[in-house]
């Protein structure tokens, strides 16, 4: 039986979320302070490349600055964690941001834990992941999941008492956004790809979030005409374009909202990423102020 679904665009959260930026901006640069972050790129891989490209245009569209350091793939552990010490001294750069996964011959868990929390806008060194989970919003939560949340709230999609499934539960997305989730009063059940039946858990949830990792994993079967679903894979289809974890073209008008594979939950990421730029600066301005 077809729906009338509501197409869920990252749009309208977008500009809602830059006229709060720029105005914030805006103060500190009355006090001649532009918020400043430094990209860590290991190697030259194209999608890493593509979004660089993709943070930078946004940084100049807000007013924010934007400085990249390159190193090569084969880049020492000892010269990486140097780089990130040095741009954790430099209080002239309020946020970093490392591209992950880094090559295999580097420690990833080790390199994360060298990042300086304050500075941590892409929400994933193991202090501001704890911060979460205690429910303690003076830290940075990882993009993606702040950025489902941002979603939902854009659109008066309540959460309190809501049941919710996300199906993933990766360190990036899924178990963070669970915690994001609670913090919010909403009744949280995770799946995972060793659920059994999973299709049974989801039809029965309000919202299901779809962070499976697999292209058009999920289909119709898996949603009522009540659902609200909010899909944030980024796959390849196979054929050279991009594609979520749900399959949209069998799913939209059968589900009451949907958000689409392009235009949907990765444009809003961008600008989660730079608003907490701007809330780095923000505190360290005021920590600075009152030495």
């Amino acid at each position: 039986m077809s729906v009338e679904t509501v197409k869920l665009t990252g749009k309208p959260v977008v500009e809602h979320l830059r006229a709060n930026i720029k105005t914030r901006i805006a103060k500190l640069k009355d006090r001649n302070i532009v918020p400043t972050i430094r990209i860590i790129r290991v190697g030259n891989k194209e999608d890493d490349v593509f979004y660089e490209r993709s943070i930078l245009k946004n940084c100049l569209l807000l007013g924010i600055e934007g400085r990249v350091k390159e190193l090569p793939k084969n880049v020492s552990m000892e010269e990486l964690i140097s780089t990130i010490e040095d741009t954790n001294d430099d209080d002239n750069i309020h946020g970093i941001m490392m591209f992950r996964p880094l090559p295999g011959h580097l420690n990833q868990k080790e390199i994360l834990e060298k990042i300086t929390p304050k500075k941590d806008i892409d929400g994933m060194t193991p202090m501001n992941l704890e911060k979460i989970f205690e429910g303690d919003d003076t830290g940075f939560s990882p993009c993606t999941p702040k950025a489902v949340i941002e979603m939902l709230k854009h659109y008066d999609i309540p959460l309190q008492g809501t049941n919710v499934v996300v199906a993933g539960r990766s360190l990036v997305v899924g178990k963070p956004l669970v915690m994001l989730l609670l913090n919010e009063n909403a009744t949280v059940t995770i799946c995972h790809s060793k659920t059994k039946n999973m299709n049974s858990i989801t039809s029965n949830a309000d919202i299901v979030v779809a962070a499976i990792g697999k292209a058009k994993f999920m289909n119709e079967k898996y949603f009522t005409g009540s659902s609200i679903v909010i899909d944030v894979g980024v796959n390849d289809d196979g054929n050279g374009k991009i594609c979520g974890d749900v399959d949209y073209d069998n799913t939209f008008g059968r589900v009451k909202a949907l958000t689409p594979p392009t235009g949907g939950i990765g444009t809003i990421t961008t600008t989660i990423l730079l608003e907490q730029a701007v809330k780095a600066c923000e505190m360290m301005v005021s920590g600075l102020s009152e030495v």
